[in-house]
This record gives structure tokens, sequence and C-alpha cells, in this order.
């Protein structure tokens, strides 16, 4: 499906009033009629006949008038032939019979522009206890820039690590036919998408850095993950549902990771796991940084003839100084005034 712009059709105003005027010419057919029909009979039946025909069918043409806002557009079709589209701001007359089309217009995501406000609906009351609920469609199809923010899922990374991901995208609609032809509703058809690309995607990564995975393909280990390398994740989710909507009419413009965490069933494993590997990287600084300290303090007891050492008392000096240096808590130091021996 194609789509058809409709661009000459902006002759709303003058076709409005126009309409208008031909209403007063048909009143005043009626009531002229009325006055001629003591002269003219014959001829005041059919004033008469003329004007109550156009008061009672002279607001078919009036369907015909359709206002467009902006970053709006307004699918018609005649007797289920699509026709074209309305697309720019204005005042239009199109064929009165015309309908527009839009299989979306009652879809509720979670995504702006498109929640309920209370601008689409109203209360007549019947009485005390019932009321009835009216609800006006409006099938006009928006052209801004949309925020579709789908539920968290609970997806297993490539190392089977359930983990929870949310996902926002920013989408449009670019192609009307398409949007309302080749899709049966295009914001649910956009949902769907999203949950499988997300799903995809996320797989394919560990949810922090792992030794021996591969996340580009290439055959080769490489440092991805979901945490460190989220710009990639989101643009490969992004690319990933472009593809899926092309033929709906809609453009993805970006896609941005807005909740990531492990499943609540090992999040405290996890975090111990952190926990213990973080405890470990820091005791292995203190004591590189203790060995370095003893070799520079024994290095400099020799260049400056400070005292001999023999390799007994060597080894008493460096486990008192890794005791020292490498304790988690202050050292009581000891006072020896007499020898080793």
């Amino acid at each position: 499906m194609k789509e058809k712009i409709l661009n000459n059709r902006k002759n709303g105003m003058g076709i409005m009033l126009l309409l208008i005027l031909l209403y007063i010419v048909g009143i005043g057919l009626i009531v002229l009629g009325g006055f001629l029909s003591r002269f003219n009979r014959p001829a005041a039946v059919a004033m008469i006949v003329l004007g109550i025909v156009w008061v009672v069918l002279g607001w078919i043409p009036f369907c015909g008038l359709k206002v467009v806002k902006p970053q709006e557009a307004l699918v018609l079709t005649l007797f289920g032939k699509y026709i074209g589209t309305l697309k720019d701001s204005g005042f239009y007359f199109v064929n009165p019979f015309c309908t527009s089309v839009n299989p979306a217009a009652k879809t509720r995501l979670n995504q702006s522009g498109d929640v309920d406000s209370g601008n689409g609906k109203f209360n007549i009351k019947l009485g005390d206890e019932n009321a009835a609920n009216v609800q006006i469609t409006n099938n006009k199809i928006s052209l801004k820039v949309m925020t579709l923010s789908n539920s968290r899922q609970k997806i297993n990374d490539c190392l089977g690590n359930p983990i929870e991901i949310g996902v926002a995208v920013m989408w449009r609609v670019v192609d009307t036919a398409k949007a309302v032809f080749n899709v049966d509703n295009y914001k649910e058809y956009l949902s769907l998408q999203c949950d499988s690309a997300v799903r995809n995607i996320v797989r394919l990564y560990p949810y922090d850095v792992a030794p021996g995975v591969d996340t580009t393909g290439d055959g080769l280990a490489d440092e991805g993950s979901l945490r460190g390398s989220s710009e990639t994740v989101a643009r490969r989710i992004r690319d990933e549902i472009q593809q899926k909507v092309e033929d709906a009419g809609l453009e993805i413009i970006e896609a941005r990771i807005t909740y990531l965490a492990y499943a609540p069933e090992i999040a405290a494993v996890m975090l111990q796991r952190q926990q213990a590997s973080a405890i470990i990287d820091a005791r292995k600084m203190i004591v590189d940084g203790a060995v370095g300290m003893v070799e520079m303090a024994l290095e400099r007891l020799s260049e400056n003839n400070i005292i001999e050492l023999d390799e007994e008392r060597k080894a008493a000096m460096v486990s008192n100084l890794l005791v020292v240096l490498c304790g988690s808590k202050d050292a009581q130091p000891v006072v020896n005034s007499g020898s080793l021996y």
C-alpha cells in the first residue's frame, strides 16, 4: 500500500460559507413560497418543497468538512477504497461519504500522548444510580514523536542468569497507509516487536563482563556486557525493532535501557559474589603494595649499611612488616630489649 497525500482539498472555509448561504436560501424559499401561495400556488409549492428538501438533506455536505491540526493525519476511505491521506494542517472539504480509518484509535499503551486523560470520555447522568459512559473516538493519527515504555521483562542473559530489563522506545508514524492497512493494529504490533527485539538482543550479552563470551558474533571473546555496553545494546535493539516495523510505516528514532537489574531470586547471591570479588581485588592490591614496601625497606637498609641481617632475621622482618601492612586492624607493637637468640 502506497501513501497518497491529498493537498488540493484545502477549501473547507469557502465550502462551509457556501453551505451556510444555501441553508439561508433554502429557508428563504420556504418563507417566500408561503407568501406566494395565494398568487401562484404551483410555483409556491415547488419553492416550499425545494426549500424543505435542502433543509432536511443539506447537513450531509457538512460531513465532508475536516480539520487537521499540525502533526496529525487523517486516512480516508470511500466505500472500502483508500482515496488518500490528509497530512498537512488545514481546513479541508472531501467527499461527505468518506470515512476516516484508524484501527489503533482505541488502543491505550503505556506511552506519551496515548493515555486517556479524560478528554475522550464524558458521562451522561441518567439517575441517582445509573449512568452511561459515552466515548468519542478520534480516528486521527498522530505524527508526533511518541515514547513507548513497555513493562519490564524477565530474560536470561547468555550465561543463563535471569535479569529484569526495561526499555523506552521513541517512535513515530511516517507512512500512514502502511500503518493502517499493512498491520491490524500498529500500536500493538510495535509493542510486540519491542518485546521480541529486547529478548533477542539481551540473550546475547552477559549482565557483567565475563571471560570467553562473544557478543559481536565475530568468533572472538570481548568485554561486552549489558551493564558496561548499554549504548551498544540499545543501538542493536533499535536496529532490530526498525527492521521488524518497516512494513508498518513506523520509524524508530531511539531506544534506551531504563531499568536493568538481576531478578529478585538471584539478586542477593549476585550481590555477595560482587562483594567477594571486590574484597579479593582490594586484598590483592594491599598485598602487592605491602610486598613492594618490604622490598624497598630491605634495599634501603642494605644500601645504607644501617644493619646487616641474616636470612632468619630477614624472614622475621618480612613476616612482621607483612602482618602490619596487610592486617585489617592497627598493629600492637611489642618491644623486645633482648636478642632473637
